[in-house]
């Protein structure tokens, strides 16, 4: 092409009848320099004071250009620089410090003036090219070091992986490079810093170093870290050093399977989906550690996603979940917007693939049942504010609400048994309790609640013994009712005799029970063997004083529970009242008569 444009110039200047001068002919032999910009994988790091080169980036591609090859074909690489702050290129010329050795150039060692852009030119008499790179020269206190046994290296770190339990030798990377350019045999230091920062002296039978190289025979996990190798060489009588750092890290066992497999969804997994929503389906793969590519991918109906006529709809993201040795375990979300009813017919599928083997699962859709959240979360807010208004109620009323369940449902125990009183009062014989038991409980129970109420000191005939009218007594009532107070139940008193007999009758599956009413507090621990008994066994309704008097209060209603069923009437038939005293009187004389015979016999 520059010779095409060169003979055209020529052949113009001929013809308008000019001789071409001297600065024109300079510029008919000149090719035209095709510049390939500034190179980024040219751009280099070196610390100062120590030795380093830089590549002609026009020789990175030797299908291109090949240095052997160009030199044959009459080309010369020539190398300019741009230092920092200057517009002009400025020629390279060689020196002790600055030398040429085919496509490179070497610092040994490099200074921080020598930072700048750098060109090399490739050039012959039909033919130019030029790329550009940058140097960047470090000082030793600008390189960031995580620990203070980290060496300043400005080359970015080689990797490497070794497979756990298995060997592989560590060679110090440019070490070739720099072997001719040594007068003297070079030497290489090894050492090894360890992922938490620690310097070691690694060398033992797993691990030597062998020459330059460093053997690996057993990969473990404490081998991994970066490796650092000093070079160390003499040139001219003076001695360069670099430094390069290898980061090692260690994979799973070649010797493992290393076939990809899908670990979610799980065989005959079903996803519920929802027609009008965003669906998201799931898919985990597990990768072993292999040297090549690996996939995973989503397919609808057997396209890949950019293959859709709708791709509005359809998009995918991956993401690394684990990654352990080197096995990856990795996550792809197929994401469906706007779901519809035909989107449920379609057949997804997940697939994975690596260099050896390829695995792929189906993802299995039913449409979600629809919930009517709202008025299901309504009915269920009523049903909790329900449930705690009927805990509130029967919390505060659950007295009112047993007994109107019990004069609904209740049976009357009169049709059931032959008892005579429904209730028998034990007190202890004082002024004060006998007040309370015959003005209050008496009154009440028998006027105004309907019971039948015997009071042995108001009821029994004289001449009877007290044992025996005491015990006849308590027999033929349906309840007995033992008023507590600090003077009751003293060893051997009338009040104890009656406590025993209704515990027995209690004990003996008779049809007594005991009721405890706690008319004075009491000290538990003074109470005698029997009380303590019935204390444990039944329940205890208090007497409050003035706030237990009225006849609606808890004291009346608590009792009325333990007590026989009856309704509460203030028109109770004065007739039922007289019946049940008639009903009394000829039991209590057709006992005295029996009794009576019973004597006149035996006096006989």
């Amino acid at each position: 092409m520059a010779t095409f444009i060169a003979t055209l110039l020529l052949l113009l200047t001929v013809a308008v009848g000019m001789t071409p001068s001297a600065s024109q002919s300079s510029l008919l032999t000149e090719p035209m320099c095709y510049d390939w910009g500034e190179s980024s994988k040219g751009a280099l790091s070196v610390l100062e004071g120590e030795a380093g080169w830089l590549s002609c980036p026009l020789f990175s591609h030797p299908s291109v250009y090949n240095y052997t090859s160009t030199q044959s074909t009459g080309h010369n690489l020539f190398w300019y620089r741009l230092p920092e702050g200057h517009d002009l290129e400025q020629p390279i010329s060689s020196s002790s410090r600055l030398s040429r050795d085919r496509e490179r150039l070497w610092l040994q060692p490099a200074t921080i003036e020598d930072s700048g852009q750098y060109i090399c030119m490739l050039r012959n008499k039909s033919s130019c090219s030029k790329i550009a790179m940058r140097l960047k020269v470090l000082r030793r206190d600008d390189v960031v070091r995580d620990t203070d046994c980290w060496p300043p290296v400005a080359a970015p770190p080689s990797q490497a992986v070794i497979p756990l339990q298995e060997g592989k030798i560590l060679e110090c990377p440019d070490l070739q490079d720099v072997t001719k350019m040594a007068d003297d045999n070079l030497t290489v230091t090894w050492y090894h810093v360890t992922a938490n920062g620690k310097c070691h002296s690694f060398w033992n039978r797993n691990r030597q170093q062998k020459g330059s190289s460093v053997h690996i025979y057993i990969m473990s996990e404490q081998f991994q870290g970066y490796y650092f190798c000093t070079v160390t060489y003499q040139r001219r009588g003076q001695e360069l050093h670099f430094t390069r750092s290898i980061n090692v890290t260690a994979v799973s066992s070649s010797s493992l399977p290393k076939l990809p497999s899908i670990l979610y969804p799980v065989r005959n997994k079903v996803f519920s989906v929802k027609q009008g929503t965003e669906v998201r389906l799931v898919c985990r793969a597990h990768f072993p550690y292999l040297e090549s590519p690996w996939d995973i991918w989503w397919t609808v109906d057997g396209k890949t996603l950019d293959k859709l006529a709708d791709q509005r709809r359809f998009s995918k993201s991956n993401r690394q979940i684990n990654y352990d040795y080197g096995d990856r375990t990795e996550e792809s979300v197929l994401v469906i917007q706007d779901f519809r009813s035909d989107d449920l017919n379609k057949e997804y599928n997940c697939s994975v693939r690596n260099e050896r083997g390829f695995d792929t699962r189906r993802a299995l859709l039913e449409e979600e049942v629809s919930v009517p959240s709202v008025e299901l979360g309504c009915g269920l807010g009523v049903t909790l504010v329900l449930m705690l208004l009927l805990f509130v109620v029967y919390h505060v009323f659950w007295l009112e609400m047993l007994l109107l369940y019990r004069s609904w449902f209740g049976t009357d125990e009169r049709l059931t048994d032959d008892k005579e009183y429904d209730v028998y009062i034990s007190y202890a014989r004082n002024s004060e309790e006998e007040q309370f038991v015959l003005t209050t409980l008496h009154t009440v129970l028998e006027n105004e609640l309907g019971y039948s109420v015997c009071i042995f000191d108001k009821d029994s005939l004289p001449g009877g013994t007290i044992t025996d009218e005491t015990l006849s007594f308590v027999a033929r009532s349906r309840r007995l009712l033992v008023v507590i107070s600090p003077g009751y139940a003293t060893q051997g008193s009338q009040a104890l005799l009656e406590l025993m007999a209704g515990i027995d009758g209690m004990a003996h599956g008779g049809h007594l029970r005991v009721i405890l009413v706690q008319y004075k507090p009491v000290r538990w621990q003074g109470w005698v063997r029997e009380l303590r008994r019935a204390r444990v066994a039944l329940a205890l309704v208090c007497w409050q004083g003035d706030k237990s008097r009225e006849l609606n209060s808890r004291f009346w209603k608590r009792l009325r529970v333990e007590l026989p069923m009856r309704r509460v009437s203030n028109s109770m038939g004065e007739e039922e009242r007289q019946n049940s005293k008639e009903v009394a009187l000829m039991r209590l004389y057709s006992q005295n008569s029996t009794n009576s015979q019973t004597g006149l016999i035996s006096n006989t």
